[in-house]
C-alpha cells in the first residue's frame, strides 16, 4: 500500500508530457470546401425604403474536420444588403465551422429609390455573398427586384386630392401627435375633404396600417367598361383598383390580416368604391358610427371583390384583433351590388344598426384554414356599447347567393324589431328554412319569397378544392337554372365581370351565359 501513492504521483507527472486528444471535428484542416443551401437569395418585388423579410442561407461543412472561412459582401450594391453571420451583424466575418456542422447566414435588403416611375416598372439590385475557404472561392448571388412607390406615413389629407397612378401607393403607420398623445396613423382624409383614387391604382398597406376616411372616398369613378355584349372586366384587368398588404412574396398572396383596412368614421359621407379588389386585411371596410348618430356614414360598393379577411389570431399582423369581416358596420348604410365576398374569416358582412341593401351579390364564404362558427351575413339592432338602446335598422337581401362552410350563413338577431326582406336568394340556413314563420324565426322558404334554401349553388371551383377558386356558376347550378324576374328596382344590367344580364338573370354576382 505504501507504494501506491508514489506510483500514482509518477503516472500523473508522465501524463502532463502526453499530447492532448482534441476531438477530430475541432481539428482545423487545410483542404475541403463548403456546401451551400442555395446559389441565389432572391427578394421578389420589394418596395424601396422598406426592409424586406429575412432570408436564411445555410452553410454546411460536410468535412470531418473544422474549416475556417472568410464571409463577405462584394459590395457592388452599396448598402442594400445586410448580414447576420453566426449571430453577429456586419458585412463580413471570419468563422470557423466544426466538422459535420453548419453556419446560418441571415440576409435582409433595403432598396433605395432609383427615380423610375412608370408602373409596373421594376428594377434589379444584385450583389454577391463571397466565401473563401482554404484558398477556394464560392459565391451566392443576392438578387432583389425593387419597386418605387409613393409612401404615406401619418399622411393627413387636408384638401381634395387625387392620387397619381404612375407608381403604387404604400401606407405605413407612423406616430402622429393628437392633443399631446401619440397615435399610429397611416392616412386620414379629413371631414369635408374628398380623396379620389383613379382606375388602375395600386394601394399597399404595411402591417396594421389603415386608410381612415372622415370625409369622402371615391374609388375608380373614371373607369368606363366596354358596352359590347362580350366586353368583360376580368380579375386581371389593369383598370381595377387594388388594396392589399405590402408583402408581395407568393407566401403572402392569400394570407388574411396583413393590414388594417378602410375605416369610414361617423362624419364620412358619399363614399363609393367600384371595380376594386380589397384583400388580405383585418376588415375590408369598417363603418364606425358607434354613437349611432342619426346621419350615418355610407358606402356604395359596385363590382368589387372582398376576400381573405380575418382578425383571428392566425393573422400575423393583427393577432390582437377581436374580430374581422368583409364589412363591419356600426350604424352605417351599405349598398352592395355585383360584389363577391369570399374567405372572410368571421363575417362577410355584419351590421349593428343601419341600412343594408345587398343585391346580386355572391357570398361564398369558405374558410379552409380554420373552423368558422359565425354567420356570413349577421344583422342585429343591439350593440353592447349601448345595451339599453335598440338601433334603427333595415335589411334587404335580394337576387343573391349566401353560401359557405357554416350551416347557418344568415343570422337576423332580434328580427321582430326591424323591417327586413330576403327574397329571390339562394341561402344556406337551418334557422329560417321553414315555409311558415314562428316567433323569432321567419320562414324564408315561403313561396312568396322565391328563395332557394340549402341547395348547393355549384360554383365552378371553391377554395376547399382549389388554390385558384372561381365562384362563377356551373351550367347545372340551381342559381343559374332558377332564372326569374329579379326582386326590387334599380337592378344592374351587367354583372361583376361586365357581362350583360339576361331579362331573367342568374342569381349572384356572376351571370351565366345562355
Amino acid at each position: 500500500m505504501r507504494y501506491i501513492f508514489p506510483l500514482f504521483l509518477l503516472l500523473s507527472c508522465l501524463l502532463t508530457f502526453l499530447p492532448s486528444c482534441e476531438p477530430k471535428e475541432d481539428l482545423l484542416q487545410t483542404s475541403g470546401s463548403l456546401e451551400l443551401s442555395a446559389d441565389t437569395v432572391l427578394f421578389d418585388t420589394v418596395f424601396t425604403t422598406i426592409k424586406t423579410v429575412t432570408k436564411r442561407l445555410w452553410v454546411y461543412n460536410r468535412n470531418s474536420g473544422a474549416v475556417k472561412t472568410d464571409v463577405s459582401l462584394t459590395g457592388t450594391a452599396g448598402n442594400t444588403y445586410s448580414l447576420i453571420i453566426n449571430g453577429d451583424a456586419g458585412p463580413a466575418a471570419q468563422v470557423t465551422i466544426r466538422g459535420k456542422d453548419s453556419l446560418l447566414v441571415l440576409v435582409r435588403a433595403v432598396l433605395g429609390d432609383n427615380g423610375q416611375a412608370t408602373t409596373p416598372k421594376q428594377f434589379l439590385v444584385t450583389d454577391e455573398l463571397h466565401f473563401r475557404t482554404n484558398g477556394a472561392d464560392q459565391n451566392v448571388k443576392l438578387v432583389a427586384y425593387g419597386q418605387n412607390a409613393y409612401f404615406h406615413r401619418a399622411d393627413i389629407i387636408t384638401e381634395n386630392t387625387t392620387w397619381r397612378t404612375d407608381k403604387p401607393h404604400v401606407i405605413i403607420n407612423a406616430d402622429y401627435l393628437i392633443q399631446g398623445r401619440k397615435y399610429p396613423v397611416g392616412v386620414i382624409v379629413l371631414e369635408g375633404v374628398t380623396l379620389r383614387i383613379p382606375k388602375g391604382a395600386r394601394i399597399y398597406s404595411h402591417a396594421g396600417a389603415y386608410l381612415q376616411v372622415n370625409g369622402t372616398l371615391l374609388v375608380n369613378q373614371d373607369f368606363i367598361p366596354g358596352s359590347l355584349p362580350t366586353d368583360t372586366v376580368k380579375a386581371t384587368n389593369p383598370n381595377i383598383v387594388r388594396f392589399q398588404g405590402d408583402r408581395l412574396e407568393p407566401l403572402y398572396a392569400n394570407t388574411p390580416g396583413q393590414w388594417g383596412g378602410i375605416v369610414f368614421t361617423s362624419t364620412s359621407r358619399g363614399n363609393r368604391i367600384r371595380y376594386a379588389e380589397i384583400k388580405n386585411a383585418t376588415v375590408g371596410a369598417l363603418l364606425y358610427n358607434r354613437e349611432a348618430e342619426p346621419t350615418h356614414p355610407d358606402l356604395s360598393l359596385d363590382n368589387t371583390t372582398i376576400q381573405n379577411i380575418s382578425g383571428a389570431k392566425l393573422s400575423f399582423a393583427n393577432a390582437s384583433a377581436s374580430t374581422g369581416g368583409g364589412i363591419i358596420s356600426y350604424s352605417g348604410d351599405v349598398k352592395a351590388t355585383n360584389c363577391l365576398f369570399s374567405n372572410c374569416g368571421e363575417y362577410a358582412l355584419v351590421g349593428i344598426g343601419g341600412v343594408y341593401d345587398i343585391n346580386f351579390c355572391t357570398i361564398a364564404n369558405y374558410t379552409p384554414s380554420f373552423r368558422r362558427e359565425t354567420s356570413s351575413l349577421t344583422f342585429t339592432n343591439a350593440d353592447n356599447y349601448k345595451p339599453m338602446v335598440k338601433l334603427p335598422m333595415n335589411v334587404t337581401v335580394r337576387n343573391s347567393i349566401v353560401w359557405g362552410s357554416f350551416e347557418e350563413e344568415l343570422f337576423l338577431d332580434n328580427n321582430a324589431d326591424y323591417p327586413f326582406s330576403i327574397t329571390n336568394t339562394l341561402l344556406r340556413t337551418q334557422e329560417y328554412k321553414a315555409a311558415t314563420s314562428t316567433p323569432g324565426k321567419p320562414g324564408l322558404n315561403a313561396p312568396g319569397n322565391r328563395n332557394l334554401i340549402n341547395v348547393d349553388p355549384l360554383f365552378k371551383r371553391t377554395s376547399l378544392s382549389s388554390s385558384q377558386p372561381s365562384y362563377i356558376l356551373q351550367a347545372s347550378s340551381p342559381a343559374e337554372a332558377r332564372r326569374s324576374t329579379p326582386t326590387g328596382m334599380g337592378n344592374p344590367n351587367r354583372d361583376l365581370l361586365n357581362l350583360v344580364r339576361q331579362a331573367q338573370p342568374s342569381l349572384g354576382a356572376y351571370e351565366f351565359p345562355l
